[in-house]
């Protein structure tokens, strides 16, 4: 039986959602990883950065966008060495100016990803999947790569049943 990691970085607090800001207890992409892992199991990976960001919303994007910029990588709480029993790798995140956050490229250039499968899903407020998928392709040499999954942020509480049939369709799916 293939083995599933779910790799994440999500938001709590202040978000924009349907074009308002919205205290959010969870962070939209926390909540599509856990219908992740409820849909085809295996271990969830937080991905948390030692520096927080901005509590207020268009601070957060302003950091966010000068990361970009540098194309830099914020130093990580833990940081994981290795995806050796590992199968499937879905990595997911919010769409931070059209790609994930910094800090998920911090994580993944870190680990070889030679005959992995990997996922990319994204919550988003309009954006879809952004360049993620491209982004994945270029950092996760040596993998294989599934359809990616775009979840609308402002749904990510009622997408359970659309992650779901994606995710079980995905991770069973054979790679060529």
């Amino acid at each position: 039986m293939e083995k599933n990691l779910i790799i994440y970085f999500s938001r709590r607090g202040e978000n924009f959602c349907n074009g308002s800001l919205k205290k959010l207890e969870k962070g939209n992409t926390e909540i599509v990883a856990g219908f992740l892992q409820k849909a085809v199991g295996g271990d969830l990976f937080e991905i948390e950065t030692v520096k927080n960001y901005a509590a207020d919303y268009y601070a957060c994007t302003d950091e966010a966008k000068e990361e970009l910029r540098q194309n830099a990588r914020p130093e990580l709480k833990r940081y994981l060495d290795s995806l050796e029993e590992y199968d499937n790798i879905f990595v997911c995140g919010p769409c931070w100016w059209g790609t994930y956050p910094m800090a998920v490229f911090a994580q993944l250039e870190r680990l070889d990803f030679t005959g992995k499968k990997v996922m990319a899903v994204m919550t988003h407020e309009g954006s879809g999947l952004g360049s993620c998928e491209q982004d994945l392709k270029r950092i996760c040499k040596g993998a294989v790569f599934g359809k990616g999954l775009a979840v609308h942020g402002a749904d990510a509480a009622v997408s359970e049943s659309l992650v779901t049939a994606w995710a079980e369709k995905e991770a069973g799916k054979a790679f060529a």
